[in-house]
């Protein structure tokens, strides 16, 4: 699991007991949480796809 993804579940949880116990500042942080997440995936994907460009030929 990638730092996008345990960041999504992290704002997930963040933002649920938020709701839960009307915690608006928890729930705003875990919105954060999952946006960060979101924006590392997307990074990452894009670096890959520059790897593959750069070095067909060395995939792992």
């Amino acid at each position: 699991m990638g730092d996008g993804t345990s960041d999504d579940l992290k704002g997930r949880v963040k933002e649920a007991g938020g709701a839960l116990t009307g915690d608006d500042d928890l729930k705003k942080e875990g919105k954060v949480d999952q946006a960060s997440g979101t924006v590392k995936d997307k990074v990452g994907d894009a670096s890959d796809k520059i790897k593959d460009v750069v070095n067909p030929d060395d995939r792992s």
